[in-house]
């Protein structure tokens, strides 16, 4: 399998650090308000890839955060938490506003099929962790304390701006237009592990430390969570592309001085859903969740056949036109499948396998989803029977998770029975018969005789139906 590492910026071909599992590690929700379907993309993509490594023979055991506590709202350590901009907002306790979240966060998961990783740990769990690792830091010389809070000094680093495709003149905190400068910092770049009392007095989730009563910087999070369940290494770290800097940045940083080694070898970013105006994101107000997506009729899954259509590497945008087509798109797939007769032979192992080889090579290619649904279609063209195709959809769906045989059942269930007639099927069957000997002529004429008594035929891959018009 090749995948696209963000720290290199080329396709490497995936080897992971232990022959009998994967370590995969995924930044979760910051939990202060509903996810957006632009949030959504980056889980869906990151479901997909966890699923195809699954389905390429990979154990994987994948971990996810929950930020309850100390994601704020600028990136340069200023401004106020989010979670308790969240619970002001709706009048809540932050750990209310943490739960309830939390659950509608997993819910939509549910909707759009996203499977819940092994490990979800929320932040408020690993303080001790939290401190133990700036307490090394500190004692290792790459921290230091000022105006009440402890910093990572990004000044020992031989290289800090480890994805190299920034400028790093535009990237420092405090040239950033609307970024307000840190006095505090001995360099620009430096950022919080651990606020003080010093500072947001009224900060609602508190813990004693060694530098006084706190709470954790935001990156030092993932950093300690994907250490606590995967080890000091780990082969895939999971994003959105806009967490490369300085969210995953300073995460190499920090856990690279306190563990003296590298420590993920693999970085894989999504990139934007964006709008006609840009990037979506809740600031903005183009707040789209599934819920609304339900409500306008749509079905979870059409966004997420939407999403796959697309590569995990390039913006994606949205706009209802764009979600119209690819509800048609899913609706025609599953009529498509439905029409599929699950008695039409036994499965050929040899044709499956040669309609699996195209599929896979998709998955392998960068995880290409959009070759992976052509293969799909490639399935329903194929000379094969029905069996077999059948069987082919079944297991592309442990990767697409589209509900690719329960949604044609349901279309099949809600079909009305067919109305026997033995003599209209006799004149069917004689029909046949005529088409196969190539007396068109005779064909020709049990299709008027019936159309003259108001029955309609119809040719299908299994045959002809019948139906009173």
């Amino acid at each position: 399998m090749y995948l696209y590492n963000s720290l290199t910026h080329k396709k490497e071909l995936f080897v992971p650090n232990h022959p009998d599992v994967v370590k995969m590690y995924t930044c979760g929700p910051t939990v202060y308000h509903y996810a957006h379907i632009g949030n959504l993309r980056s889980y869906i993509m990151e479901d997909v890839l966890e699923k195809s490594l699954r389905y390429l023979g990979y154990n994987v055991k994948r971990v996810m955060n929950i930020t309850d506590v100390g994601h704020l709202a600028s990136d340069a350590d200023t401004g106020e938490d989010k979670m308790l901009k969240g619970a002001k907002r709706e009048h809540k306790s932050v750990m209310e506003i943490a739960k309830y979240y939390t659950d509608a966060f997993f819910a939509d998961c549910e909707k759009l099929n996203i499977k819940r990783p092994e490990v979800v740990e929320p932040a408020t769990n690993c303080i001790g962790e939290y401190i133990h690792m700036v307490q090394t830091l500190l004692d290792k010389g790459f921290a230091y304390l000022a105006g009440g809070n402890v910093y990572f000094d990004t000044s020992k680093l031989e290289k800090y701006y480890v994805f190299n495709d920034h400028n790093e003149e535009d990237l420092e905190v405090g040239v950033r237009e609307g970024v307000e400068e840190d006095t505090n910092k001995r360099n620009k770049n430096d950022f919080v592990l651990w606020f003080t009392k010093s500072k947001f007095e009224d900060q609602a989730l508190k813990w004693e430390s060694p530098w006084g009563t706190g709470y954790p910087g935001w990156h030092i999070e993932c950093s300690c969570i994907s250490m606590k369940h995967l080890g000091e290494d780990m082969d895939i770290h999971c994003g959105g592309i806009d967490n490369a800097f300085p969210h995953h940045t300073n995460e190499i940083a920090q856990s690279e001085a306190y563990l003296g080694h590298k420590w993920c070898n693999y970085w894989f970013h999504v990139h934007h859903l964006n709008t006609d105006s840009g990037k979506m994101s809740k600031s903005k107000g183009e707040f789209l969740t599934v819920s609304l997506l339900e409500q306008k009729g749509y079905d979870p899954l059409a966004y997420r056949l939407f999403c796959l259509q697309s590569h995990y590497r390039r913006n994606l945008v949205f706009s209802w036109e764009n979600l119209d087509n690819a509800a048609a798109t899913y609706e025609k797939l599953i009529a498509k499948i439905a029409a599929l007769d699950p008695n039409d032979g036994e499965v050929e192992p040899q044709a499956l396998e040669g309609l699996k080889e195209r599929f896979v090579s998709a998955l392998n290619g960068d995880l290409n989803t959009s070759l992976a649904v052509t293969a799909l279609y490639d399935v329903l063209k194929a000379k094969t029977n029905d069996a077999t195709k059948l069987a082919a959809c079944a297991d592309f769906d442990r990767v697409l998770s589209l509900n690719l045989l329960s949604a044609a059942q349901k279309v099949r269930d809600a079909q009305p029975e067919e109305e026997h007639d033995p003599e209209i099927e006799a004149m069917l069957q004689a029909r046949a018969e005529a088409k196969k000997a190539k007396n068109w002529a005779e064909a020709d004429r049990i299709r008027d005789e019936l159309k003259s008594r108001g029955i309609e035929i119809i040719d299908t891959p299994q045959g002809a139906k019948w139906k009173r018009v």
